[in-house]
């Protein structure tokens, strides 16, 4: 069995690494068999480091059904992480500033391999002020901020992104590589507007997509692109340049 064969300290994260994986993208609550088939790991295995995990904290067992499930430390863990991140640091003064002056609702944009987390938010006209949204998991490609941010990357993150995908192409992605901004209107499952801009360190390295969001009514493209995007490029310039001279 694949996970079984790393031994030693490095197998071992690994393997509980895997099991956390797992358990993200799975149900709330998984089997212990279920987790050993997913895992390619012996049950005893599976059972070991589980119980490992809930010790500390990262997993959880429920009582009744004896199923497991992410743990309580994953949220002080993550808070931790983005409390200390700079980017959100050096965007942060910006946000407020951005609502009030294009009425949207600005969004901060992680890309976390081929998905993107939403992790600040101050919320326009409509909305109840700032909060943070870090339960908010999407496709990379199903957004604006996650596709700058995927052409912006290395070559792994892109691959796995579109495997098994016949959109987007190679094309796509050195276009959207050297656009300034990137929009995305309203489709499927996405009800409003997004406009997208990278923000890069001094390499040129992209470190998170700072976004504008609104009701296409209200935003319609040529607004978002000449009116709100501009406000955008500014900002995450600016925002590049205190990291730098930080």
């Amino acid at each position: 069995m694949q996970g079984d064969d790393h031994r030693g300290t490095l197998g071992t994260v690994r393997n509980a690494t895997l099991l956390l994986s797992l358990l993200a993208e799975g149900p709330a609550y998984n089997q212990l068999t279920d987790l050993a088939e997913r895992s390619g790991m012996s049950l005893p295995t599976v059972h070991r480091l589980l119980r490992s995990l809930a010790l500390a904290g990262l997993v959880e067992q429920d009582p009744r059904s004896l199923r497991y499930s992410l743990g309580p430390e994953i949220v002080r863990l993550s808070e931790r992480y983005l409390d200390r991140l700079p980017t959100l640091r050096a965007l942060s003064p910006y946000l407020r500033e951005l609502r009030d002056t294009t009425k949207t609702t600005i969004l901060v944009a992680l890309l976390v391999r081929t998905s993107i987390i939403y992790v600040d938010r101050v919320d326009g006209e409509e909305g109840a002020g700032v909060f943070r949204e870090a339960h908010r998991v999407h496709s990379a490609l199903d957004t604006a901020a996650g596709r700058l941010l995927l052409a912006l990357g290395g070559p792994e993150a892109w691959s796995e992104a579109v495997d098994g995908r016949s959109r987007p192409s190679n094309r796509d992605r050195r276009s959207w590589a050297d656009a300034p901004f990137l929009l995305l209107g309203p489709d499927g499952d996405r009800a409003m507007a997004e406009v997208a801009v990278p923000v890069v360190d001094r390499a040129g390295q992209p470190l998170a997509a700072l976004c504008a969001r609104g009701d296409p009514g209200t935003f319609p493209e040529d607004v978002l692109r000449n009116e709100v995007a501009p406000h955008l490029v500014r900002a995450a310039r600016a925002a590049g340049r205190a990291m730098a001279d930080g």
